[in-house]
Formats: structure tokens, C-alpha cells, sequence
């Protein structure tokens, strides 16, 4: 009995920056809470961060469109961040001048930023029932240690 989770996607595609300098945004708001996402990428002092707001406003905002196009009830309060990749896209190939009329070739890289928002699913891991066997187990167990250490 699967539950299937759906993703909404956006992306941003040839931005000048190294995708090494994106991740470091990324990273940070990976698995967040899309509100607090939002808080985090726009407080960021990163040149990239602005770019990754606008993004993840734009994947929330697909995510409100498809939910409404196929009757989908969507709690926006409930989304997360479930995938935030950036990965290479074509490198700019550039000439420096140098000394004694030579020149050196460097590059400018660019990245394709992906973002992807998921619900969460409800009660997951939130409640422990009564009827868990393997959690009355643990309860017991930390309750063993807590007296044996008094």
C-alpha cells in the first residue's frame, strides 16, 4: 500500500555562478519547511539567493496550480523542500590578456539550479500509537537506564 507523494518542480537554467557557490545555499535550505526556506534564502548574503527565492516561490506557486488544475487538495503550510540540486551547464570560455603579448584562456561556469517541493506526509513519525510494540520497548528501556544511573 504505497502512498504516491507528488513533487512540483521548478528551474532555473544558465545563471552565472559556479554551481560550487549555489550549493552552498542550497544546502541550507534543503529539507526545510518552504516558509522557513523562504526566510533563510532571503537572508542569505549569498549574490546567488535572491535567484533561489524567486525559484522556490515559483515552485510553491507551480505546486498551487497543478493542485488546482486536477482538484488536488494541497496544504501549502505543509510543503518542504524535498530535492535542491545544482549541476553544470555549459562553460564560457574566455581570453585574459597576459604579459609580452600573450594571453590566458579561463572559463566562467555557469549552473542549472533544480528545486523540488513535496508534502509532507501527515502523521509520519509524529505519533507513537499505543499499540506499538517496538516503541514500548524503547520507552521501557530508556526508563531501565534512567533508574539504574539514579
Amino acid at each position: 500500500m504505497a502512498v504516491e507523494t507528488r513533487e512540483y518542480r521548478a528551474e532555473a537554467k544558465f545563471q552565472r555562478v559556479s554551481p560550487q557557490k549555489a550549493r552552498l545555499v542550497l544546502d541550507l535550505i534543503k529539507g526545510l519547511g518552504v516558509e522557513q526556506a523562504l526566510t533563510t534564502a532571503a537572508f542569505t548574503k549569498k549574490r546567488i539567493a535572491p535567484v533561489i527565492h524567486k525559484l522556490l516561490t515559483s515552485a510553491v506557486d507551480n505546486a498551487k496550480y497543478v493542485a488546482g488544475e486536477k482538484g488536488i487538495d494541497l496544504d501549502v503550510d505543509n510543503l518542504y523542500v524535498k530535492q535542491a540540486l545544482a549541476n553544470d551547464g555549459p562553460r564560457l570560455k574566455r581570453i585574459r590578456p597576459a604579459p609580452m603579448g600573450r594571453a590566458f584562456r579561463y572559463q566562467r561556469r555557469t549552473t542549472h539550479i533544480v528545486l523540488s517541493v513535496a508534502e509532507r506526509e501527515t502523521g509520519a513519525d509524529l505519533v507513537t500509537r499505543a499499540d506499538d510494540k517496538t516503541a514500548t520497548k524503547k520507552v521501557r528501556a530508556t526508563k531501565t537506564k534512567a533508574t539504574k544511573q539514579a
